[in-house]
């Protein structure tokens, strides 16, 4: 490998300057260890099974819907309203009171008085109390306009116009997907040895890919009450085509920052996958596959609407990237060089380029992939082993947080931000130092600042003094010192971003944590706030495979091999 990798635990990963760069984290996409496609890939070789087990949706799309899920473990079901609302009453933020659906998840049967308890508690969601057999509840929103052409084009016996489909590419849009004990719901802790969702967030992504089924169902099923017999059924592919929107503000950021472990945990296994692919020859049949699937990303990239001017420029820039990306290929494929030959050569482009290739490489080696999804969870502990002294903390600021260490909090810029958690929502906010209300509730999640404040205090202190004896004298430095000696031991550590500077974008952090998801589709709404799709191109339930729907495009219609590419 070249000089920026390193080798750690036997596999050559790349440097964690590389990895935990906000920018380039800021460009990941969807690859095959995210954890939708994990869930896929459980539920088809566990073979579980869904069904309707209620169905009351009026004419105007209002009622009630249950699903059974049933897994060789236990049986689940998703308990879903569908609510009125007026118009004016539909946001995204965080604030709204009113939804168009709400949803959740329960362990076991659904009797009649726990039917009537979700009846009263679910449609409330915050307002709400609900019983300890909920485990994920959520919300969502339906995009009019892609829901009403659905209704009645299909009502009418024709499909949509895929170009109003392609414009949102999905029916519903998720707006808070809660499964950490909140509002009486279980506790996280119950499903870390529940043997059917015990991956990182599988239980969230279940009930969101149920949802879509929902809202294929759904419009299918209205359109059928209105059109009659001169109705039809959405088309399969267009059906595969459609996802699960989400609309995902700054609530997500602090995620990131506070789980550090388990953010290192997601990377480093991350790394792991690549540095062992890189050293793979490129066979011709893995070359071909690779082609195919830069190919299709392109296209992807192509096809993706969004208002964000810099987003729109990204993305036409990968599309010229990929494409000299696909010559180098064709031109060395019979070389038999290594994978990471191409990722060297890879660096002259932008990271979004890069990452859209390292995805679309990663799903060319399945056997070398899968395995990794049971190493996603992380131990959170941070801890110093005793007898620690201070020379040994410094050699570890140094060769791991050189990046704040650097860092001149003197200045204006770079101390600019500050995070506050707001009264109302308890959601996170920033606000500007200086000049908004709420600097005295900061939120401490300033990593780069404290870690450059231990630096400058620990360099005045004797070098062979233990930590312990620092600590007694200065109590306040103990979960900095705690974090950076563990992360510090960590294979990619900490994200190497200063939250608090002028020119951080907390976007970085939520398209991290929304790739590892799986997240596509990438439409910043502002520096803020964003909105993605899920499950987009994922098999339907009753297909699912363990294969690769990656970067999906719009089916063309100008044959029907669409209809049965995934069979």
């Amino acid at each position: 490998m070249s000089d920026s990798y390193e080798h750690q635990s036997g596999v050559s990963m790349r440097d964690p300057a590389i990895v935990m760069d906000p920018r380039r984290l800021g460009a990941m996409h969807q690859t095959r260890l995210s954890f939708v496609r994990s869930l896929l890939r459980r539920m088809y070789h566990k073979e579980w099974q869904l069904n309707v087990a209620q169905w009351e949706i009026s004419s105007q799309g209002f009622g009630v819907a249950i699903y059974k899920l049933t897994t060789p473990n236990q049986d689940y079901h998703l308990v879903i309203f569908s609510n009125e609302m007026n118009d004016e009453d539909r946001i995204d933020r965080v604030i709204a009171e009113k939804w168009d659906i709400t949803f959740a998840l329960v362990i076991g049967e659904i009797d009649e008085n726990l039917l009537k308890q979700l009846q009263n508690n679910v449609p409330l969601q915050e307002a709400g109390r609900n019983s300890t057999q909920v485990i994920v509840l959520a919300r969502a929103n339906k995009s009019v306009r892609v829901f009403e052409h659905l209704v009645s084009s299909l009502a009418a016996g024709k499909q949509p116009d895929t170009a109003v489909l392609a414009q949102v590419g999905y029916i519903l849009r998720t707006t808070a997907v809660y499964g950490n004990g909140k509002f009486g719901i279980a506790d996280f802790e119950i499903l870390q040895n529940n043997p059917d969702f015990d991956l990182s967030f599988s239980a969230q992504m279940c009930a969101v890919y149920i949802l879509r089924q929902f809202s294929l169902d759904w419009v299918n099923d209205l359109a059928k009450q209105l059109g009659g017999e001169q109705a039809v059924e959405l088309d399969i592919g267009l059906q595969r085509y459609l996802g699960v929107g989400n609309a995902t503000g700054l609530g997500m950021a602090p995620y990131l920052i506070n789980h550090p472990r388990i953010v290192d945990q997601w990377l480093s296994q991350r790394e792991k996958v690549i540095g062992l692919i890189s050293q793979k020859e490129a066979q011709e049949a893995d070359s071909r596959l690779l082609l195919n699937l830069l190919q299709r990303a392109r296209t992807h990239l192509e096809q993706v609407v969004t208002i964000d001017e810099y987003q729109q420029q990204l993305n036409y820039q990968a599309v010229l990237d990929l494409s000299e990306m696909i010559k180098f290929i064709d031109y060395t494929k019979n070389q038999k060089l290594k994978w990471e030959r191409q990722i060297q050569y890879n660096q002259r482009f932008n990271l979004e380029s890069q990452e859209v290739f390292l995805a679309c490489l990663i799903e060319c080696y399945p056997e070398v992939v899968d395995p990794f999804e049971e190493s996603m969870n992380a131990d959170e502990s941070l801890s110093i082993p005793r007898g620690t002294c201070i020379r040994q903390m410094l050699e570890v600021l140094k060769s791991r947080y050189l990046w704040a260490i650097e860092i001149d909090f003197s200045q204006d810029e770079n101390k600019y931000w500050f995070w506050y958690r707001s009264e109302d929502k308890e959601e996170p906010r920033l606000g500007v130092r200086g000049i908004e209300a709420g600097e005295d509730k900061e939120l401490p999640l300033d990593v780069a600042r404290q870690v450059n404040q231990l630096y400058q205090v620990l360099i005045t202190e004797p070098d062979t003094s233990t930590l312990a004896e620092f600590l007694l004298a200065s109590p306040q430095y103990a979960g900095i010192v705690r974090r950076v000696w563990t992360l510090g031991h960590c294979h990619m550590g900490d994200i190497q971003m200063n939250v608090l500077a002028k020119q951080a974008l907390p976007m970085n952090l939520l398209r991290c944590k929304l790739s590892m998801f799986g997240a596509t589709k990438f439409d910043p709404r502002s520096d803020r706030w964003v909105r993605v799709t899920l499950f987009q191109g994922a098999p339907l339930m009753n297909e699912i495979h363990p294969n690769e729907w990656l970067f999906p495009i719009l089916p063309d219609f100008s044959s029907k091999s669409h209809v049965e590419k995934h069979a």
